[in-house]
């Protein structure tokens, strides 16, 4: 029987678990909630202001420019730091980065919900961005200590990966209730309770564990990975005002070769940031450019969708995220059937066919009009994209994962993560651009109709986008993915790989 070697930082046994990894009762399985609880609140807290910007703009004198701002400096700064993060948990101490990110976690929401003025709430939120580049990681590296190999492995990963879609998904209903029933700034401070429970639960089950080997950091990757990433979205951001503008197409320019030099640092330092062998095989390379599509979709998606439900079809914020609802109860539907079903189906199947149905819930949307209706122009859109996700994040949570040695188990997971983000923060910048251009090319024409028409306008063309970024992502994984779902049975603690 396996058993859960917790190591030192030079790689030497430092205690054994007092049960085995695969058993139901063991230490992992006690562990799991509170690791999942993390993984929750953080992709929690990229959607949970969503149905708050409308009010939280109106109090606070935000300008429109500025509003997307509120949501894009956690993603970004959240994506731009993951890979560090993940170094950090893994020579520095997966338990002892968990609780200090925790803590860290919720001293942020706190400044973030007492704040005063629109710079100290975007600062808030990039430092909640920092410590959830910290948690991320460091929980999933955690869990695959915990689960090293075989059947449960997979159910843990299953649970562990559906949480993704459901707390973006829960984030948009619950902000929606906080921000009508109570206050805008409890969004903030209900992330402490959930912070505090998480901590508690990982500091009395879960033991250290560090890799071993070299502890230096990549500095100058670091340093070129953040200034990449944060000019790439800038000028993305940019793009509303023109992009023509040195704002824009100088930034996205200046971002694209820092990441270039990232790229070719990291082949030459000696203790790399990311080490080029973690995302480059072809397995792990479909789950972090699967889960890059699929983060603008749904990070950027649900946020028009709530533009268009609470300003254009008049819906009070929970209401609006009544609304939502559909797609967080068809997803977990899905993400359990498709956790069932990976052993026998495999991670392509569902990862080909999922942005199928996501592409699909886009495309309805386009059909979106100033006088639509709920039942008509959302639902079936809703339902279809609960689908799409939950047959999407499951494989690719566990893929991700797959074969990494334990050593990059920190870095693995702040990847995947950091893949979501990214896109989520790209994905926002670019569809904010997208609607405010359309939406003044209609608001100038004869035939615009007024504001809401040329409001609706915009979503629509944003929606579309969506749906062909969507749709990207089933040619990748049928390209790249060739782990056999075999690797998904318990048969075997290894993943088999078809050649060719």
């Amino acid at each position: 029987m396996a058993s859960q070697l917790l190591e030192t930082s030079g790689g030497q046994a430092q205690a054994n678990t007092p049960a085995p990894p695969g058993g139901k009762g063991n230490i992992g399985w006690r562990a799991l909630p509170f690791l999942a609880l993390a993984q929750f609140m953080v992709v929690l807290d990229g959607t949970i202001v969503n149905l708050a910007l409308p009010r939280l703009q109106m109090e606070m004198g935000i300008s429109d420019s500025t509003r997307s701002w509120v949501v894009t400096a956690y993603a970004l700064v959240f994506g731009a730091f993951l890979l560090l993060g993940g170094r950090i948990s893994d020579f520095w101490g997966r338990k002892r980065t968990f609780i200090t990110a925790s803590a860290g976690f919720a001293v942020a929401s706190l400044i973030g919900g007492l704040a005063q003025q629109p710079w100290e709430l975007i600062g808030a939120r990039a430092l909640q961005g920092i410590f959830a580049a910290l948690l991320a990681p460091a929980a999933l590296a955690l869990l695959t200590v915990a689960f090293p190999g075989g059947k449960d492995r997979g159910t843990a990963f299953a649970i562990f990966g559906s949480i993704s879609g459901v707390g973006a998904a829960v984030g948009v209903l619950l902000g929606g209730f906080l921000t009508e029933f109570v206050s805008w700034r409890w969004c903030f401070f209900v992330n402490v309770p959930i912070a505090v429970i998480a901590l508690i639960g990982v500091w009395t089950l879960v033991g250290e564990s560090k890799a071993g080997g070299s502890t230096k950091y990549d500095w100058p990757g670091v340093v070129l990975a953040a200034l990449g990433l944060g000019s790439l979205v800038y000028g993305f951001a940019n793009a509303e005002h023109g992009w023509g503008a040195v704002e824009s197409w100088g930034f996205i320019a200046a971002g694209a070769l820092l990441l270039v030099l990232f790229v070719a640092v990291e082949r030459k330092v000696k203790n790399p940031l990311l080490p080029l062998r973690v995302a480059t095989e072809r397995n792990r390379a479909a789950a972090f450019l699967a889960s890059f599509l699929a983060g603008a979709v749904l990070i950027g998606g649900i946020l028009f969708i709530n533009f268009y439900l609470q300003i254009v079809l008049g819906f009070a914020p929970f209401a609006a995220g009544i609304a939502s609802l559909p797609m967080t109860v068809v997803l977990i539907i899905t993400a359990g059937v498709a956790a069932k079903n990976l052993p026998r189906l495999g991670a392509k199947v569902p990862s080909a066919v999922g942005p199928v149905f996501m592409a699909a819930a886009m495309l309805w949307l386009t059909q979106v009009t100033p006088d639509g209706t709920y039942a008509v122009n959302m639902l079936p859109a809703l339902i279809l994209m609960g689908i799409g996700l939950g047959l999407v994040f499951v494989p690719m949570q566990n893929l991700a994962l797959f074969g990494v040695d334990k050593d990059d188990a920190g870095v693995a997971s702040a990847l995947v993560n950091a893949s979501q983000q990214i896109g989520g923060s790209l994905g926002i910048a670019l569809f904010s651009a997208i609607a405010a251009a359309t939406t003044a090319a209609a608001t100038t024409t004869a035939a615009g109709g007024g504001p809401l028409t040329a409001l609706t306008s915009g979503y629509s063309m944003v929606f579309l986008w969506a749906a062909g970024v969507a749709v990207l992502i089933t040619p990748l994984t049928l390209l790249l993915i060739r782990i056999d779902r075999r690797s998904f049975s318990g048969t075997s603690d290894t993943p088999h790989v078809h050649l060719g």
